[in-house]
């Protein structure tokens, strides 16, 4: 597998346990609603590419915000899609990273990418995501977590920390 797309995973997973550790840490983020949709559509959309970089065997299951009773359902939620990433990619014979796909929620042909850039897509969304938490946390008085690219390899490519 390509090793900047196993890099993007690692700290996929890596940070958003981060952000969810610091907003779980502030109340006032914990309860707010934009907060709490981005972190479903976040991980509603890491679910998604599962299906989209997958088999695509059973349609993906859309769900929305308001179906999961509390944050720590949510947050299992985002867990079981990262482990479920992880199994993906480890599993993915090689040459599938370059086949062409095509994007269903997209016009016909408009969207056709490899596997290996839909992925990349995905990762690149959720830090874009992240990022607006991040800056409603800091409103909210809360502080957020460095979380950028670099500091995850600063760090020696830690692993997530959920709890």
């Amino acid at each position: 597998m390509n090793p900047l797309l196993r890099d993007l995973y690692g700290h996929q997973e890596w940070a958003d346990a981060e952000h969810w550790r610091a907003i779980e840490a502030h109340p006032p983020a914990l309860a707010d609603p934009a907060i709490r949709d981005r972190l479903h559509h976040i991980h509603l959309v890491q679910h998604v590419f599962l299906w989209v970089a997958g088999d695509r065997q059973a349609p993906p299951q859309i769900t929305k915000p308001a179906e999961f009773a509390d944050s720590n359902a949510l947050k299992e939620y985002g867990r079981s899609g990262h482990r479920a990433l992880a199994v993906l990619l480890e599993s993915t014979p090689p040459g599938r990273f370059a086949e062409i796909i095509s994007m269903p929620w997209t016009p016909a042909g408009s969207a056709e990418l490899t596997v290996e850039r839909a992925l990349t897509q995905a990762a690149m969304h959720s830090h874009y995501h992240r990022a607006q938490n991040a800056t409603r946390l800091r409103e909210l008085g809360g502080v957020p977590p460095g979380t950028d690219l670099i500091v995850w390899y600063w760090k020696s490519q830690p692993a997530a920390q959920w709890e």
